[in-house]
């Protein structure tokens, strides 16, 4: 990233508080000798339009950690970093308070911030020997039951080694920044976002016979749908749904390319997951 920034996007979410910041934040940065244009993001399967992001340096993010992760998978691979500001509810990735934008964004344009890089998934469903849908994923993918209030049979292997069959409600596999989502309130564990890793967390597993696992992200980890009575779903980051067939495979590998955050360094991980009651210190 250039040690000064000379051009930004804005990718705002379609309500009036977010859009009137963003026109603040616009007129600002005009002040200042800095192009910044405002997208509008109305839907979860967020595109960036042709050519918006030419000689684009920075991705501002006004919304929730929904957005964020809807707007980083369209920006995935492309080299340009994410800020958020938070106008959600929770902010673990969305980190910037909405009142505290000019001093945030000035460090941001002067070079004052540092780029992380998290591993990010790429998926594909295949069916029979025939891809049928593919997609990527920042936080996780889950296979899961539909309406109906019955397990599950799906099967799992990693790197073409099978590690077990199981009945579930559905399973999870979540990069290390979606560990602090679905994963951990299925009981899977809290994995640090710069480790290169798949959680795999079962949801309600029949006799509790299937332990969630941290697998590293060198091989293709793949997960069958075995299961020819029930509807069974994938959903992409909690955001899109799409029916299994009885036999398809979900085979699931880290991107070439993750997602870039700029951090500015204001708090660390251990304290984020502390004020968002993940850890908690015992009194004096």
């Amino acid at each position: 990233m250039p040690s000064v920034t000379r051009r930004i996007s804005l990718v705002v979410r379609d309500r009036p508080e977010a859009m009137s910041l963003a026109r603040d934040i616009v007129a600002w940065c005009r002040g200042r000798s800095l192009a910044a244009d405002i997208l509008l993001h109305d839907r979860s399967g967020f595109v960036f339009p042709e050519g918006s992001l030419d000689e684009v340096e920075l991705v501002l993010v006004l919304g929730g950690d929904g957005t964020f992760i809807s707007v980083a998978r369209a920006l995935l691979g492309h080299g340009i970093p994410l800020l958020g500001l938070n106008m959600g509810q929770v902010g673990f990735l969305a980190e910037v308070r909405p009142e505290s934008w000019p001093g945030a964004l000035d460090q941001a344009l002067t070079g004052q911030g540092r780029i992380e890089e998290r591993l990010a998934f790429v998926y594909r469903i295949v069916r029979g020997s025939k891809t049928v849908l593919s997609g990527r994923a920042i936080n996780d993918l889950v296979v899961g039951r539909g309406r109906m209030a019955r397990l599950v049979r799906l099967s799992l292997s990693f790197g073409g080694e099978h590690v077990s069959t199981l009945r579930a409600d559905g399973l999870i596999v979540s990069t290390p920044t979606g560990s602090t989502a679905y994963s951990v309130s299925a009981g899977g564990p809290l994995v640090h976002p710069q480790m290169e890793a798949f959680c795999v967390t079962p949801i309600c597993p029949f006799r509790n016979y299937f332990r969630g696992l941290v697998l590293p992200a060198d091989r293709v980890l793949c997960v069958s749908n075995e299961d020819g009575g029930s509807e069974v779903y994938l959903t992409e980051d909690g955001q899109e749904s799409v029916p299994l067939r009885q036999g398809d495979r979900l085979e699931v590998e880290c991107a070439p390319r993750g997602m870039l955050l700029l951090r500015l360094d204001r708090q660390g991980y251990f304290q984020t997951l502390t004020d968002k009651g993940f850890l908690t210190e015992l009194p004096a």
